[in-house]
């Protein structure tokens, strides 16, 4: 059985040749570009769309779907979400991890259990992990290669270096 995971929106119609304008969710939009095919949710329904041109745009994609070629029966897509299924994600290298794997980890500080992982802040520098400790507090984690030692996402488990020295919210 697939699973499905959210990467984008269809926003609008670009043109009458059937192009439109997605807006992405994905974590890696560059490997958005690679994709042959996705899923769109009609009506609850995840249904096979072949992709025949994607581009990038400074802040949003472009894609043409095969039959879709004209403004009529690209209009109803506006609005409806895109999918890729689990066979279809694409590759990652060996320090690149999907937030939708990390939600859940448990987090262990070298070899004592630590918290679990609960949320993931993309910001400009770089992401940070919320862990709710085991002491019922919520610590941010810098997710940065001298902080994160390791990850196995089969398992769900994320180490973290005993170099990381981390602050208690008190309240």
């Amino acid at each position: 059985m697939s699973e499905y995971f959210l990467i984008g929106e269809i926003k609008s119609v670009i043109n009458s040749n059937g192009f439109v304008s997605i807006k992405s969710y994905s974590d890696f939009p560059d490997k958005v570009l690679k994709l042959k095919e996705v899923f769109v949710d009609i009506f609850g329904d995840k249904r096979r769309f072949i992709i025949e041109n994607i581009e990038y745009k400074k802040s949003f994609f472009v894609f043409k779907f095969k039959n879709f070629d004209s403004l009529e029966t690209t209009e109803i897509l506006v609005g409806k979400k895109i999918f890729v299924d689990n066979l279809r994600l694409p590759k990652l290298s060996s320090f690149e991890f999907y937030i939708h794997d990390l939600i859940g980890s448990k987090v262990y500080l070298e070899n004592e259990f630590f918290g679990e992982l609960i949320e993931v802040l993309q910001l400009p520098a770089n992401d940070v992990y919320v862990v709710n400790s085991k002491e019922g507090k919520e610590v941010l984690v810098p997710a940065v290669k001298k902080i994160i030692k390791s990850f196995d996402s089969a398992n769900k488990i994320l180490i973290i270096s005993s170099d990381f020295d981390y602050l208690e919210d008190e309240n």
